[in-house]
């Protein structure tokens, strides 16, 4: 497997057949080459066609280049398929799965990020009561300890190891948040680009039957509807 990458302001078919969105002028088109669509998918997902993982390095690849793209880019993607096409419905297949799994990506980084809020919120809470603690505490030592040297390290060292414990959520609001907002962004950028196949024709004429996907979704779903009726009527 490999993939290959351009950005482009052309629609990205040249003279090859291809099939799926059409790829609006004036975008970033990032080109995929695989010689198979079950390639781009995760080997190990047993889930059907539209809620498939992407395959971790395919994943990457296009992240990566969406990444070294302005943020006000318009995305498309355009996957160079080896073999010849298939059924007329894969590219639709395709881009149905491909939405699908960044749409459920950015979903996942905004969990996240409401996680990482709310852990936040509870650091803050905790560490402004040790901060009022700890200052209390040491003043009070030191009014204890009046005019002693030791009393002043006392509640100078309260002090900072009150101001520490607002290390976490400070780190949290200030700097942790925005780059997994970022990427939920983005992810939405990639559940709604156009998708578009380029068909290579550089295998054998019936190679699609061995690709994913090898039947249709209402293919699919007709014959695990058909199974159990007739699996009733033998009983």
């Amino acid at each position: 497997m490999a993939y290959s990458g351009s950005m482009t302001n052309a629609c990205g078919t040249k003279d090859k057949p291809s099939a799926g969105d059409p790829i609006p002028p004036k975008c970033a088109v990032i080109e995929v080459h695989v010689g198979e669509l079950k390639q781009l998918f995760n080997a190990i997902d047993p889930s059907p066609f539209r809620d498939k993982d992407l395959d971790p390095k395919a994943e990457e690849f296009i992240v990566g280049w969406a990444k070294a793209l302005p943020s006000d880019a318009t995305l498309a993607l355009v996957v160079d398929l080896d073999r010849e096409a298939g059924l007329p419905d894969e590219a639709a297949v395709l881009r149905d799965a491909i939405h699908e799994f960044f749409s459920q990506r950015a979903q996942a980084y905004r969990r996240r990020l409401g996680e990482l809020f709310r852990v936040g919120r509870t650091s803050l809470a905790i560490g402004l009561v040790a901060l009022a603690s700890a200052i209390a505490l040491g003043d009070f030592l030191a009014a204890l300890m009046k005019g002693s040297r030791i009393g002043e390290i006392v509640r100078e060292s309260l002090t900072i190891g009150g101001w520490v414990s607002m290390w976490r959520p400070l780190e949290i609001f200030l700097y942790d948040w925005w780059p997994i907002r970022n990427e939920a962004r983005l992810s939405d950028r990639l559940a709604a680009m156009p998708v578009r196949i380029r068909y290579m024709n550089a295998t054998a004429p019936d190679a699609w039957r061995g690709d994913w996907p090898a039947v249709s979704p209402r293919g699919e779903r007709a014959t695990s509807e058909a199974q159990p009726r007739a699996l009733n009527q033998a009983s």
